[in-house]
């Protein structure tokens, strides 16, 4: 059971290792993670509709807070002791959440959470003990990685912990990836592909990281999403509720981006372009680098009409279209500060949970 009184004590404290506040409705993995931490600490609250203290927003009526709680439960492994309800403060509505501390370990997947101070953190944190003898770049970047994870979106944190496999794998094999040196393109077939699934990968990532952040959006603000677009019976029975729905939305309006056409992408999705945060030599240049992937997962690198448009200079029609790791790093570097710009607008202006 949930006291009522109780909650409208911690209203007024401060965030510590027992008490945390979401202004809005967190995605589930998100908040698995904080129900573990607790549980696996001291046990504590969670108070979505709390911005902090003393400042009780609200939480939107049009999801269900305890449909995402039991999908956030089923994430972890065993399951923790959990109560929680809707309540009226203030005439505000709010949801709570009260984890008891478990005698047992809570893992969300192989990973346990804890609390230090008001975070949620990785047990055992990874060490940094990556180390590039012959590329120190990606060991500078996979630490830089680490960091920019701090305060971000459960999306962008996804996104990185992805890209940091990449880095990985670069190293490990740069035998057959970079065998002379980081600016020669390999002349190994076999790293030929490789660079080639390795630079589609974090490409189609970033896709992925937008039809996430999407789904954050739409959850943390639902009255984005509606509109006078029309959807079919099939497209709602195909999902099992509401928020199901929302998430195959978000997947379905990053279709322009799929296709190479980061401007259409946005003029089509206001809850992205109202971020006004992206340039116009930045959506150029993004479009150049989605055209590289659609080329190699389509055409081998094959050039061929529609790639020369943006590159003719250094491209010849039905050519193989090779750069280095070096340049493959440069163009994911970009990828990377594209979405720390879009992800740290995205917190501000709608509040995000981090």
């Amino acid at each position: 059971m949930i006291d009522k009184d109780e909650v409208e004590r911690l209203i007024t404290r401060t965030e510590d290792n027992a008490l945390e506040f979401k202004a809005v409705l967190p995605p589930s993995r998100l908040l698995a993670k904080i129900i573990s931490s607790f549980a696996n600490t001291k046990g504590g609250y969670l108070l979505l509709g709390v911005l902090d203290t003393n400042n009780i927003k609200g939480l939107s009526g049009d999801f269900y807070a305890t449909d995402t709680v039991h999908k956030a439960i089923d994430l972890l492994n065993p399951k923790p002791i959990v109560n929680y309800d809707y309540l009226n403060i203030n005439d505000k509505r709010i949801f709570a959440i009260k984890v008891e501390k478990s005698d047992n370990d809570i893992l969300f997947g192989t990973d346990k959470y804890i609390r230090e101070e008001d975070k949620t953190m990785l047990f055992s944190v990874e060490t940094e003990s990556f180390s590039s003898t012959t590329y120190p770049r990606l060991s500078e970047l996979y630490l830089d990685l680490t960091l920019q994870s701090e305060n971000s979106t459960e999306s962008k944190k996804k996104y990185f912990e992805h890209i940091k496999s990449i880095l990985k794998i670069m190293d490990d094999l740069e035998r057959i990836l970079y065998p002379d040196n980081i600016n020669t393109p390999t002349s190994n077939q076999e790293g030929k592909i490789l660079s080639r699934i390795l630079y589609s990968s974090f490409a189609d990532n970033f896709e992925t990281y937008m039809s996430d952040l999407l789904y954050e959006i739409f959850l943390a603000k639902p009255e984005t999403l509606k509109s006078e677009q029309t959807v079919t019976v099939k497209e709602v029975l195909n999902c099992t509720d509401l928020q199901d729905f929302i998430e195959y939305w978000a997947k379905q309006k990053i279709g322009k981006l799929q296709k190479g056409s980061v401007k259409g992408f946005i003029e089509d999705t206001p809850q992205i372009k109202k971020l006004n945060v992206l340039e116009k030599n930045e959506i150029k240049e993004i479009d150049k680098l989605l055209q590289i992937r659609h080329l190699y997962s389509h055409r081998n690198g094959i050039v061929d009409e529609k790639f020369l448009k943006f590159f003719p200079a250094i491209s010849e029609l039905n050519s193989e279209f090779i750069i280095s790791i070096n340049d493959i790093v440069e163009k994911l570097e970009y990828f990377l500060n594209i979405v720390n710009k879009i992800d740290e607008k995205a917190i501000e202006k709608y509040n995000l949970a981090i």
